[in-house]
Parts: structure tokens; sequence; C-alpha cells
């Protein structure tokens, strides 16, 4: 199992590296979208995927899983999702004042420095 989470792991890192190298904002909010789903699911294969032991260490368990992965998993998913909605928010607002998502033509020329 923990070949195909590579395989999924990898191909997510991929696809977000390349929306991330493109012209327009949308692709490049979606590709750290993906990127840190690829970051969730590193941590969780990191972790272990056996799933036989409980995660809560209650009287006369003596195998228990370590629960620090999901605690940072949970806290990761949190953060990803507070910094895509400011994301996009962001990006609403630029395409607002400049009436376009490409970032080449929001960069524009050096007289309106």
């Amino acid at each position: 199992m923990e070949i195909v989470m590579c395989f999924v792991i990898g191909f997510l890192f991929m696809a977000a590296v390349y929306l991330m190298l493109s012209k327009s904002l949308l692709r490049i909010i979606i590709g750290t979208g993906l990127l840190s789903h690829g970051a969730h699911l590193l941590i969780l294969t990191m972790g272990g995927l056996e799933g036989s032991a409980p995660p809560v260490v209650s009287h006369g368990v003596t195998d228990y899983a370590d629960p620090l992965p999901q605690a940072l998993i949970l806290t990761a998913i949190v953060i990803s999702f507070g910094v895509t909605a400011f994301f996009l928010v962001l990006a609403y607002r630029a395409y607002q004042e400049l009436g376009t998502d490409n970032m080449n033509l929001m960069r524009g020329t050096e007289d309106h420095d």
C-alpha cells in the first residue's frame, strides 16, 4: 500500500508544481491546494498505514498507534484551508481591480513604480 501512496504523492507534487509554474493566478491557487494535499498524504504515509492498533491508550491495551501524524495532518488541513481562502479572496480582489488573472499582466511596467 505504501508503494501506491508514493506514486499518488509523487503525482500530486508533480501536478502542483506544474500548476504553480503557470501564469494564471487561479491555477497557482489550485497548485498550492494540491501541494498541501500531497504533504498531508506524505505525513500520513510516514506515520504508517497498518491501522490495526487503536490510536488511544486505554486500560489493557499494550499496542497502540502513534496519534502524532493524525494531529499534524488535522492542523495542516485547517491551516491550508485558511491559506486557500485567503488566496481566493486576494485573487478575486486582484481580478476586480486589474481585470485579469495573468501574472505577467499583473506585474506592470517600470513606469507605474
